[in-house]
């Protein structure tokens, strides 16, 4: 009988650590989503939403977001980009409406993000609407989830 307890007890334990184990990796992988999307929902925000008025604050909201390629193009653009929204007096309020994870593991990740803006400049002062479908490469750097590339998909 003792034999028996001790197989019992030891093969209770083993399975309680093994599912405690599993529940643990559960919750960190649905952390490290939640991460990802939250990241990728502020980034595509940041990139649809641009004013004017204060678009270096914008602008910096954009880059403090970004690394790589994307950080790159987009300080190589700043100040083309920013003559010609003050040109055009743009303003772009957007609002994400979906995002998905494509791809992820512990250090990168592919999410489609679709978001609608309301754009207003000198050509259409009354507003257009643009919808954007946009696919977010995302790199996890220095405990932070940043955009490393952002292209525009059909």
């Amino acid at each position: 009988m003792t034999a028996g307890l001790v197989a019992a007890t030891v093969i209770t334990t083993a399975l309680t650590l093994w599912l405690t184990f599993g529940l643990y990796e559960q919750r960190e992988a649905d952390q490290r989503r939640q991460g990802i999307l939250a990241a990728a929902r502020q980034s595509a925000l940041n990139f649809t939403s641009l004013d004017y008025r204060h678009y270096d604050r914008d602008s910096a909201n954009v880059l403090a977001g970004a690394t790589g390629e994307f950080k790159k193009q987009f300080t190589a653009q700043t100040d083309q980009l920013t003559k010609l929204v003050a040109q055009n007096k743009s303003v772009s309020e957007g609002q994400v409406l979906e995002a998905g994870i494509v791809r992820s593991d512990e250090d990168s990740a592919r999410v489609l993000v679709v978001a609608d803006s309301k754009v207003t400049n000198t050509a259409v002062p009354e507003g257009e609407a643009r919808t954007y479908r946009l696919q977010l490469d995302l790199v996890h750097k220095d405990g932070h989830w940043l955009t490393s590339d952002v292209e525009f998909v059909g």
